[in-house]
């Protein structure tokens, strides 16, 4: 199933390093193998430990003796806290409406299992191992779309997860999405693993925690990342089909305004640029473009800002990766305190950040491509980029696709953390949403790469007229980009069926492809 990545503490002191967004992505995406150090096993006991001593105290203690939320006034005879914490786990295990990803389902199960393995919350050893080997068996349990508010963790996508663990409700055991899903007793059964009787607090550990929107930030980190280099290399394709200037990306003028984010946009599409011959570059007698529209000029200020708040999303992630969320906790003294550290807002603030950061991307990317279909605007390029217009099209009708993206994009950009209802009888007034955010950061990131491709087909295909009409060469790594599309996309000389087109664009931008691409012309990497 892949490289190791052992769980471990999260803080420094113990000499382990925490987890990564790289190792999310690994485990999440690739079925990287889990396993859990010693060191993490002699912790989770040690912790046990003292819920045990607390377990037989006369005196209430929240989620050991007690019932949650608005009842944890309820004190619960020894006798009955077995039924009380599988009460939990089934009562909370409330989704429905569609499946979500088994990516973002397997994201979620490890930084759970990341967050038991800290020793901080109680759980039995049995609990976390139990946990590792559902993952390594690759059994996703089946979590749906509605039902976290992103406040006392993401409680209900958790308890579907927690409920695997009891041998209860619907799993996945294929990473074909039309399988069936199954009996999780009869996949724990296939793989071996026995179902757990959950014992005190042992429930509340696995539902108290931020890991399904922490874990659909690190994928979106992952994948955006990917996506701010194709937008540079798009943004510098569109300048040079569209026959413009690279004078404005020169690094001293960037330097006026040091906004890092910006000065690396900058540096890539110079470096794309710099061998163009279908740049305007000043000549002595001779007039040139003195500067093109704001679409093309403020490239890099746009994805500059998306780099810069992504890099804010990526210091907000690595701290919750090394982060103990649960309620309550287990402090090194043997107190068990609660506390409020499941309340999501950090990372919904950030998911929202970055869904106004994607849109505006796509957005700024749309306006590039509509300048090549239009005769008013693209320097010399036929209407619509159609072979023979009037009798074709062209792409005429792929903008208005990139268009409708965009038009969703801004809708999903509204935040949701800026929403908040009350929950519990008024217990829980005051929640995240993060949840929420992340769903729709995802279905954003999506959006983006379509739009981003649907502007690479515009320029690879104002390379094929610039071409014709002996315009000049282009720079080697929009050439190499060019080479790529016609290895599955035509130069059309009529219009053809466009949507396996745009299809084809998309694989080559989200596959990486459209990158590596480029840097090999360049013998560099894009920044």
């Amino acid at each position: 199933m892949g490289s190791t990545y052992e769980q471990h503490c999260h803080h420094r002191r113990s000499g382990r390093s925490p987890l990564t967004v790289a190792d999310v992505v690994a485990v999440a995406r690739e079925g990287a193998r889990v396993e859990i150090g010693p060191d993490a096993l002699d912790r989770i006991a040690a912790s046990r430990r003292m819920i045990d001593e607390l377990a037989n105290d006369t005196r209430p203690h929240y989620g050991i003796s007690t019932g949650f939320g608005a009842l944890a006034k309820v004190q619960i005879p020894q006798e009955k806290r077995q039924q009380l914490q599988r009460s939990l786990i089934r009562s909370h295990a409330a989704g429905t409406g569609p499946e979500v990803e088994r990516e973002v389902v397997r994201a979620l199960m490890l930084l759970r299992l990341n967050t038991l393995a800290s020793g901080r919350t109680g759980v039995r050893t049995v609990v976390a191992e139990t946990y590792a080997a559902i993952l390594n068996a690759g059994i996703t349990p089946v979590v749906h779309e509605f039902g976290s508010l992103g406040c006392s963790g993401d409680l209900s996508p958790l308890a579907h997860c927690a409920l695997t663990l009891l041998g209860e409700g619907q799993v996945r055991v294929s990473e074909d999405p039309h399988a069936p899903a199954i009996d999780a007793a009869s996949a724990l059964a296939d793989a071996g693993i026995e179902p757990l009787v959950l014992a005190e607090k042992e429930g509340l550990a696995l539902i108290n925690g931020t890991d399904g929107m922490l874990g659909m930030l690190c994928l979106a980190l992952h994948d955006l990342g990917a996506l701010l280099k194709v937008a540079d290399l798009a943004a510098a394709a569109s300048v040079e089909a569209l026959t413009g200037t690279d004078a404005v990306f020169a690094a001293e003028l960037q330097e006026l305004r040091p906004h890092p984010g910006q000065g690396a946009a900058a540096a890539n599409i110079a470096a794309v640029l710099a061998d163009s011959r279908l740049i305007q570059r000043p000549r002595e007698g001779e007039f040139t473009r003195v500067q093109d529209a704001y679409s093309l000029r403020c490239s890099p200020q746009v994805h500059g800002a998306a780099r810069d708040t992504a890099d804010h999303a990526a210091r907000v992630a690595s701290i919750e990766l090394r982060s103990a969320i649960d309620n309550p906790v287990v402090l090194p003294d043997g107190r068990v305190e609660s506390n409020g550290n499941f309340h999501g807002a950090p990372v919904a603030y950030v998911l929202d950040f970055l869904a106004i950061a994607v849109a505006d991307l796509a957005s700024i990317s749309e306006r590039r491509t509509d300048r090549f279909l239009d005769v008013a605007r693209s320097h010399g390029l036929p209407p619509f980029l159609a072979a023979d217009a009037g009798l074709d099209s062209g792409l005429m009708i792929a903008q208005y696709t990139a268009a409708g993206i965009v038009s969703e994009l801004k809708r999903l950009a509204a935040p949701a953390s800026v929403d908040s209802i009350p929950s519990s009888a008024m217990q829980e007034d005051h929640v995240s949403m993060g949840w929420h955010a992340g769903r729709k950061l995802r279905r954003g990131i999506d959006g983006l790469g379509r739009v981003l491709a649907i502007e690479l087909l515009a320029s690879t295909r104002a390379l094929d007229f610039r071409a014709a009409e002996g315009a000049g060469d282009p720079a080697p790594a929009t050439a190499a980009v060019h080479a790529l599309f016609r290895t599955r996309i035509p130069a059309p000389d009529t219009d053809t069926f466009l949507s396996p087109t745009i299809t084809a664009a998309r694989d080559f931008v989200v596959s990486g492809a459209v990158v590596s691409a480029a840097e090999g012309a360049l013998g560099a990497p894009l920044g």
